[in-house]
This record gives C-alpha cells, structure tokens and sequence, in this order.
C-alpha cells in the first residue's frame, strides 16, 4: 500500500505511530496443534500467495468471501463505548480519509498525503482487489474516527517474512482526530478489533501486526492490546516487531 502500512493488495508493509495509527499485519499450511506456538520458518516461493488465493475461497465454505463478511460483523461494547467497523464506500468515505492521509503525523507513515485521488487509488486497489483486504471506518458511539484494513496476511507478501498459518489475519489502524489520540483508545480498539476478528473468524487463530521496531508507543499500545512479541522482522521498508494475538491466549493477556 502506498503507506508503509497497506499490507495486502500493494504489497507494501508498515505501521504508524499509535498517537496517529496503529498496525499489524500472513500463512503457511503447517499447524502444530497449539495455536500459541509459532511454527517453523519456512521460505515461501515467490508464487505462494497467488496459489492460496487461489484456493482460500475453497477451504471454510465462504466462496470468495476470503474475510468472513465484516460488513455483517456489527458492533461492540469497549470500554469507550460502542465501536464498529463498516466497510469503505468511496464516494461517501474519500474525503474524511484523504483529509486524515494529508495530516502530517499520518502522512508520515502512511505516505498517502496531496490529492484525494492519492488515497481513492490506494482505496479502490483494495476495494477492486481480490478480497484479501478490506479498508473500513472505525465508528465510535456512530462517529467516524479511525480508518482501519483487515487482511488476510497469510496472503500478503508479509507472509514471506514470518512463519505465517493458514487464516492468518492482520490489521493495519490509523486514529484520524487528532482529538481522539493519546488517550488509550488505540490500546483500547486494538484489543476490540482483535477479539472481534477472532471472534467472527473462526478459522483464524491469531491476529499479526507488525509495526516499526523503533515505534516503540505503538509497540506498547499492541502489547497492552494482548498481543505478544514475537521477533523481530526484516521488512522491505522497515524493521518490525512482529506483534501476535492468540486465540488460545486472549482470555490470559
């Protein structure tokens, strides 16, 4: 994605600053049965991703649905209050998340700032993609307040670069008001949007991010959220943490 961050249909990688976003993350068909284990790190080949594309609508019934249809996911109760992830329509959603690309505390991770048609061409690569990642309005009690892309990174490039599992799902988030930063609610939506995937995606059984190694308030934001440590990660623009969820842990961290 032209940000650092759009992870799974431009094949870029990245992650921002907690106060102005917040990240993560791919899959290999190799479980060990505990889902709290990482598995071995394999080398994927170059045209992995394209084959599990290619057979990922074929293994949980969904067609080619390859995230579960968040559209239907509904609501949440957080500590902050009700919060929901509604899939981007471009012609209605374009200019609040331009106007958030062209902040500069975002821009500088997210590299999407100058003309809306700038991010419309960073949406519509999702949205006319093949489904493995899906860009949405994060609503707070109803308002618009961050943007956020669930994907499926055991398809993304990211994949390459980690001992990824089938069903792997990463998120990449922004908070767009500048009102709205610094005060936890990164922490707090992260963990929401975690369980919830979780919980609306059965087959997943963890949830990645891998933000900047040297981001260390959205390091601590993932790791307040439950997410473990991982390792460390050699990234195309980057070196991250690998940032990690498990379901078997959720109710531990």
């Amino acid at each position: 994605m032209p940000s650092t961050d759009a992870g799974a249909t431009t094949g870029h990688l990245s992650t921002t600053d907690v106060t102005a976003d917040a990240t993560a993350a791919g899959s290999r068909p190799a479980e060990t049965g505990t889902d709290g284990e990482d598995t071995l790190d394999l080398k994927l080949p170059d045209d992995f991703g394209t084959f599990l594309t290619e057979t990922a609508g074929t293994d949980t019934g969904t067609g080619t649905d390859l995230l579960d249809g968040i559209g239907g996911w509904g609501p949440v109760t957080t500590p902050a209050g009700s919060f929901e992830l509604l899939p981007v329509r471009i012609e209605r959603d374009l200019p609040v998340i331009s106007r958030w690309m062209n902040d500069p505390a975002v821009a500088k991770f997210w590299r999407l700032a100058g003309e809306r048609s700038v991010t419309e061409a960073h949406l519509r690569a999702q949205l006319e993609g093949d489904g493995r990642s899906v860009p949405c309005l994060g609503l707070l009690e109803g308002r618009p307040m961050s943007y956020w892309e669930i994907y499926r990174a055991d398809l993304d490039p990211l994949a390459r670069h980690y001992p990824a599992r089938p069903h792997d799902t990463g998120l990449h988030l922004l908070i767009g008001s500048v009102a709205d930063r610094g005060r936890g609610l990164g922490r707090t939506l992260l963990r929401a949007v975690a369980d919830l995937v979780l919980d609306r995606r059965p087959a997943c059984f963890r949830v990645v991010a891998e933000p900047d190694l040297r981001n260390e308030p959205c390091v601590a934001a993932f790791l307040s959220a439950g997410f473990r440590f991982a390792a460390e990660v050699d990234l195309p623009a980057k070196r991250a943490a690998l940032m990690i969820r498990d379901r078997s842990l959720r109710d531990v961290l």
